[in-house]
């Protein structure tokens, strides 16, 4: 609509100035054919010149507005600003209708905007909720595009904005998670606050406006382990309930029954009881509560690390007690038992009760693991690591622990031996 307008406006006017350049051009033949003097000529041809100048003016003022118009939008549209509103009520038709179009080009641009501002919110909040560490830098200015949370809490790293921040204060954390190359999901060890921590970490490299950046993600495997245990912990306390449950339940009935045939016999000694049926009641309410009893056995171990008797405890003793108890076994199955510890003075301050049954457990998983082996060896060591932790270690020649069960070996009651359960390989005081 607002370029019919223009077009005719246009017409319009050329036609106007036309018309006068045709008079003008008449008129002066006119006079040459009469042969006239100069000033007549100038004084008849004047008017007709000025109406030309001013058609010329007037049509180059029509032209150049628009122009003018179309210009100043594209300035805000290069320089992204939205914000102008553009009159829609004064001026021109076409420049009216001409304005109304930035407008609404505008509110268009504003409304996209603010979609996908608010589509980024939305975005980075759900970024920030995930308990997955996530950061995107540059990878040539190190510069941090974004981010979250988690990677900062599991790194424990305050905010930074250059990733050369870390490579500062820890070099070696640097090395490991922004420089080295992840193509695939990596389970690494890093060390946080001089504790060893595993993580999952992939990354990957893209582009933004020719410049090159490098996302990382990593999640915090041990966290991970302790949810599962947790979980694993209320389904085993969900189970028990449920089979002490399913056993008091019939065991109070069938007494509540026997007791009101008793009372009833009381009352009344005309009323005989069954014997049989007394004895099969008894008898029943014995078989469920021995079942009952050798159920809550089975899971004695769930109140004996309430509280842990510490004391301290000589390597070598514990060694030797160890030692007594299993080596006669060993023997017998031609297995090889060794002990060793770099210091005979070495103490560690241990609830001992626990941590031989931790060790008996555990040099019986390695004698499973190594009853294949022709010439089968456990060894047992204990000494005192760079970071001053006293470090109880088993190792056997043995099969070791398939990759498909690793990860799983310290979730309570997790085995794959039918009447079995896993215990910890490593242990530190």
């Amino acid at each position: 609509m607002a370029y019919k307008k223009y077009k005719w406006g246009l017409i319009i006017r050329v036609a106007i100035l036309l018309i006068w350049l045709i008079g003008l051009a008449f008129a002066i033949n006119k006079l040459l054919l009469n042969k006239p003097n100069i000033s007549l000529v100038i004084i008849i041809t004047t008017p007709i010149v000025v109406l030309i100048v001013f058609s010329v003016k007037n049509l180059l003022k029509y032209t150049t507005k628009r122009f003018y118009e179309m210009d100043d939008f594209f300035e805000s549209t290069k320089y992204k600003d939205f914000s102008r509103w553009y009159p829609e009520k004064i001026g021109a038709e076409d420049i009216r209708q001409l304005h109304k179009g930035f407008n609404n080009v505008n509110k268009t641009i504003i409304s996209l905007n603010k979609e996908k501002e608010a589509q980024h919110l939305y975005l980075k909040k759900i970024l920030e909720l995930i308990d997955t560490g996530i950061i995107a830098f540059n990878m040539e200015s190190g510069t941090v595009l974004w981010v979250n949370e988690a990677f900062k809490n599991t790194l424990s790293l305050p905010s930074f904005k250059s990733i050369h921040f870390v490579e500062k204060r820890q070099p070696d954390l640097f090395n490991a998670i922004f420089k080295t190359k992840y193509t695939k999901n990596s389970n690494i060890d890093i060390s946080v606050n001089n504790n060893t921590l595993k993580v999952l970490i992939s990354s990957a490299v893209f582009f933004v406006n020719e410049e090159k950046f490098k996302l990382v993600v990593l999640q915090n495997i041990d966290d991970t382990l302790n949810r599962t245990e947790s979980e694993a912990w209320k389904k085993l306390l969900s189970v028990m309930t449920h089979e002490i449950m399913n056993s008091i339940a019939p065991i109070s009935s069938l007494a509540d029954t026997l007791q009101d045939k008793v009372q009833a016999s009381l009352k009344d000694p005309l009323e005989t009881i069954n014997m049989n049926d007394l004895d099969a009641g008894i008898e029943s309410i014995k078989k469920r509560s021995e079942g009952l009893l050798r159920f809550a056995k089975t899971y004695r171990s769930l109140n004996k690390v309430t509280k842990l008797n510490l004391s301290s405890v000589l390597v070598d003793d514990l060694f030797d007690n160890i030692k007594l108890l299993m080596q006669a076994s060993l023997e017998s199955k031609n297995i090889e038992l060794l002990f060793k510890s770099n210091s005979p003075e070495l103490q560690i301050e241990i609830d001992r009760y626990l941590i031989e049954q931790v060790l008996i457990n555990l040099i019986l998983n390695a004698v499973e693991a190594c009853k294949n082996n022709s010439n089968p060896k456990i060894l047992i060591t204990a000494e005192k690591n760079i970071n001053g932790h006293n470090v109880i270690q088993i190792s056997d020649n043995g099969a070791g622990i398939p990759k498909n069960i690793i990860d799983n070996v310290f979730v309570p009651f997790f085995s794959t031996k039918k009447n079995g359960s896993a215990g910890q390989f490593h242990l530190k005081n």
